[in-house]
């Protein structure tokens, strides 16, 4: 990338345009961004796909938004987290469209787009209609009103909702600060299968959702989701514009998203509800048939263990069968029947239809018994138990519905697994690296690096003298340890843990044997402690899965990462067990496929929580001696930031205690 004229068409260089961008947002220009910005270029002119593994300060969202920008067609960026999502719209593309303006000669429009329920519904908060047995939204309002305030959680919820429709312009849950509870906006949301439509709806003019999506068809670039990305992908109706250009970013999230996704479920709670709803508009021998059937499957419900259904037993297929019918035939029977006597009759029909739609096609699914699918039971100790059934993979899926006539670009800090881009390529649906057939869509891996020294700012330290991690919460042995390593560093500690009940055994231990702050998750709310974590240095900080990836403080609240095992998804994960299988019997290994590569992406996620700067100091610890000593260790540790490499407790103490040292300095002086 080194011409810095016009093409023969007068489109100006990419690197002015680049070097125009960088400078609006405040930051410097970096090798690596200026690679993936020509690597990106290039495969949107060439119609081919890119991988582009960029690390932490490499500026990557730049290095796709000036090509994508310059080329002049619909682009879609999809991400996983609110957070870059709002970085994007609020921040990223304003700044990078007006540089960009005298350059490319137009101002390129962006929106944003999201799932349905995710916007405020006026019909559901002005008409209330009611969620299953709870009093409709008149009434909540009606009674918060004639009392003192708000008596309730719900009731305070509900005025704060009614407050904000009058002030909020695009009608996004996400822009509501503070939020609210799930139970608040199921009150005042709707699926899209529950929307009346705008056609129907009384206040179809002013759908904020509706607004969303004609704002999107006139955009060039769309900011959404992985989970709208793979709702488009699996559902027949398209719910994203046509484009040309799709960028994932925080790709190594999509599989998992698209799974979830993909996932069906069916609930004692849930059937209930379709019960509830459908009974009040069918004719009363249909609705008995419905009752009948719930209860049946409530019965077996009762009775379930958790565990994989290779085979569907018989009382329960039949179970299952009569309830598929039996909410086909109310479903039939709500297209025949009209009750004029029921206020606002459209949308309690829409709402009751959607739930037995839901039922139905989860019912009709695992009864069909298919070799690509995977059934199991759940059990929850607060919501009971659960019938589920998910793919056993989505790499086909991906392959069909993402990779056909457009250029994709998947972009993340943890692409590049072991030493190379092909366990991500495979789960994505793509084959080998430089490998090309009929049904094998070309790409190409790059990795930009990143513009963090991390031999000389991190040291990743495996204690290789405890003992292997079994299936208890504690070790005693990796509590010494972990107590040691956190005195010597002098708080500063994201500790990262496998299992809540891992985080809270620790927490616990060490607020008994440290004179040191220890905030756990879940006893605020994470934003709060995560702000609490970076204002005091000596705080540590203990939780899982969210904080493995979600972390971002740089400076000297940060100088130690603690994961207490390795990550392995657990051993009796019905979907990841019958994944394993699936590849052993193709002739693979299993192991590394799935449970290695699981592992891999949140330990390279989580060491990235170190070094979030240039000027970042610190110590990745694995309290796991499997990692220096298991045959798949060295797979793992490729997969994670390249830091010094030790097992050396006494030399990793000396260093916290000289990081600690040089902290206290700085901030004295």
């Amino acid at each position: 990338m080194t011409d810095t004229g016009t093409d023969s068409g007068g489109t100006p260089a990419l690197t002015d345009l680049l070097h125009a961008a960088v400078a609006a947002v405040g930051g410097s220009e970096r090798p690596g961004q200026a690679a993936m910005a020509g690597a990106v270029a290039a495969a949107i002119g060439d119609g081919t796909h890119l991988l582009v593994q960029a690390g932490t300060g490499t500026g990557k969202s730049l290095g796709y938004l000036v090509p994508a920008l310059a080329q002049g067609e619909r682009v879609i960026v999809a991400t996983a987290t609110l957070a870059l999502q709002r970085q994007l719209i609020e921040r990223d593309l304003p700044r990078t469209v007006e540089a960009l303006h005298p350059l490319l000669r137009r101002r390129p429009e962006f929106a944003t787009l999201k799932g349905r329920s995710n916007y405020l519904c006026l019909h559901r908060l002005h008409e209330g209609v009611p969620r299953d047995d709870e009093e409709g939204l008149f009434d909540q309002f009606e009674a918060v009103q004639a009392s003192q305030g708000p008596s309730s959680r719900l009731g305070k919820d509900l005025l704060r909702l009614r407050e904000w429709s009058e002030e909020t312009e695009s009608g996004d849950r996400d822009e509501l600060t503070p939020g609210v509870s799930d139970r608040a906006w199921g009150q005042v949301s709707v699926s899209s299968r529950e929307c009346l439509g705008a056609s129907r709806c009384a206040y179809g003019a002013e759908c904020f959702a509706e607004a969303a999506r004609e704002r999107a068809k006139l955009a060039e670039v769309i900011v959404t989701n992985h989970a709208l990305l793979a709702i488009d992908a699996i559902e027949g109706a398209p719910v994203l514009p046509g484009h040309d250009v799709l960028i994932v970013d925080e790709a190594h999230e999509l599989v998992s998203r698209v799974t979830g996704v993909a996932t069906g479920e069916l609930t004692p709670g849930a059937v209930q509800r379709a019960v509830r709803r459908a009974s009040k508009l069918i004719d009363e021998k249909v609705a008995d048939q419905l009752l009948t059937a719930s209860e049946e499957f409530e019965r077996l419900m009762e009775l379930a263990l958790p565990g994989r259904l290779e085979k569907l037993p018989d009382d329960l297929g039949h179970a299952l069968a009569a309830l598929r019918d039996a909410a086909r035939a109310a479903i039939s029977a709500l297209g025949a029947v009209r009750d004029a006597s029921v206020a606002d009759e459209d949308a309690v029909r829409k709402q009751a239809l959607a739930s037995l739609e839901t039922v139905q096609e989860v019912a009709e699914r695992i009864t069909g018994n298919s070799a690509y699918d995977v059934v199991w039971f759940e059990r929850h100790d607060r919501y009971g138990a659960s019938l589920r059934v998910a793919p056993l993979s989505v790499s086909g899926l991906l392959r069909e519905k993402l990779f056909q006539d457009r250029s994709v670009v998947l972009t993340s800090a943890t692409l590049r697994l072991g030493g190379d881009f092909n366990g991500v390529a495979a789960s994505l649906g793509l084959g080998p690296e430089g490998e090309e057939g009929e049904d094998l869509p070309p790409w190409q891996g790059l990795d930009v690096g990143s513009p963090f020294d991390y031999r000389k700012q991190g040291i990743l330290y495996v204690a290789q003298h405890l003992s292997p991690p079994g299936r208890e919460a504690g070790r005693a042995d990796m509590l010494d340890e972990l107590a040691e390593l956190v005195e010597a560093a002098g708080g500063r500690t994201l500790g990262l843990f496998s299992s809540m009940r891992g985080a809270q055994a620790a927490a616990e231990e060490l607020r008994d044997r440290l004179d040191l702050p220890i905030l756990l998750q879940g006893e605020e709310t994470l934003g709060e402690l995560i702000r609490t974590f970076a204002e005091d240095a000596r705080t540590c900080l203990f939780g899982t899965l969210s904080l493995w990836q979600g972390v971002d403080v740089p400076g000297p609240s940060c100088q130690l990462v603690v994961m207490d095992r390795i990550p392995f998804p657990r051993p009796d994960d019905p979907l990841v067990t019958a994944r394993q299988r699936a590849v052993e019997q193709a002739g693979g290994n299993g192991f590394m496929a799935v449970a290695a590569t699981h592992a891999a992406l949140l330990m390279a996620q989580g060491a990235g929580r170190l070094v979030r700067s240039t000027g970042d100091r610190g110590v990745v610890a694995v309290l796991d001696p499997r990692l220096a000593r298991a045959r798949y260790g060295s797979f793992l540790r490729a997969s994670m930031p390249d830091f010094w490499y030790t097992t050396d407790r006494n030399q990793v103490r000396r260093s916290l205690a000289a990081i600690d040292a040089a902290a206290r300095s700085t901030t004295a002086s």
